[in-house]
């Protein structure tokens, strides 16, 4: 019997998205023939997974699961080709299954959750056996577990394309949900201006002391322009700095709002499907356009 190696495992595997274990069982099966291999995995999972391994998948849902109590929650996206797909109940169900397991079993990362049990086999084998059943790709993204300080709220938005899991120590339920709407519809990127990554601070204010240089302004000025600059980009994108959306006054912040409700926020998450993926967008004109020019090109020549 032929010696099924590490490498040979993973060939099978990027080949057919097949779950680890059942290529290696296809491979001593085939005698480590890898096309009889596969042939085995599409008996057993159907041709449509390995098709369907090498699409994008950017569309999809976020899901939130949150204990009883409130101490305990995830929030976890998995994508998928196309909303269509993304509004499938059996896709829902894994989506909401995972994001218990996520809260329930603290997994380190997308490997350690996809090796979880799940109904017969684990959250792997499921997820490929729905990717055969549907024909569409789908990949577990990410999730992040928190453990409240305060009591956990969330929010899901448009179709579960956003969610939002914030923990908030004091206050009460109504302002646990506003932020958590706050959160959904203004986006910020971290808490207070230590989470926001130093070069996206050094962009703007290079960008500002760029646009201050062109507009004449004096050389001595620019780098108090920069911070003015950089000030106000903190307020736009740290939560504490950002104007309530639910401010009657308009000018609340959600740093003066936690003060006068003798609240704090401790963290939140905050999940955009698809969000960093590059999506494919197929112009049909363009594609039409081209196959025309393609075949006139191909046509014989008259005399």
């Amino acid at each position: 019997m032929a010696d099924i190696t590490a490498s040979m495992v993973k060939e099978l595997r990027e080949k057919t998205d097949a779950p680890m274990m059942e290529c290696k069982r296809a491979l001593t099966e085939s005698g480590g023939d890898m096309a009889k291999a596969e042939e085995i995995l599409r008996v057993k999972l159907g041709n449509k997974a390995s098709k369907a391994a090498t699409r994008i998948a950017a569309e999809g849902v976020v899901a939130i699961h949150i204990a009883a109590d409130g101490k305990l929650g995830s929030i976890f996206e998995i994508n998928s080709e196309t909303d269509f797909v993304a509004k499938n109940d059996e896709f829902l169900k894994l989506a909401s299954d995972c994001a218990r397991l996520v809260a329930e079993k603290n997994p380190v990362d997308v490997a350690a959750l996809s090796a979880l049990p799940m109904g017969d086999g684990t959250v792997e084998s499921t997820r490929t056996a729905l990717v055969g059943k549907i024909g569409e790709n789908m990949s577990i993204r990410r999730f992040t577990r928190i453990e409240a300080k305060g009591k956990l709220a969330s929010y899901i938005h448009g179709g579960s394309k956003i969610g939002v899991l914030v923990d908030v120590v004091g206050g009460d339920d109504q302002l646990a949900k506003d932020l958590a709407m706050h959160i959904a519809a203004s986006k910020p990127k971290s808490l207070d201006s230590s989470g926001v990554p130093a070069e996206l601070l050094e962009t703007e204010r290079r960008i500002a002391i760029e646009k201050a240089r062109e507009a004449g302004k004096p050389e001595a000025m620019l780098e108090k322009i920069a911070e003015g600059t950089v000030q106000k980009y903190l307020k736009d994108v740290t939560l504490l700095g950002q104007v309530f959306v639910k401010a009657e006054d308009g000018k609340q912040t959600i740093e003066q709002l936690l003060k006068a409700k003798s609240a704090s926020v401790a963290s939140f998450a905050l999940f955009i499907v698809g969000e960093g993926i590059e999506k494919k967008v197929n112009d049909f004109a363009a594609e039409v356009a081209a196959q025309a020019a393609a075949a006139k090109k191909d046509e014989p020549k008259k005399d």
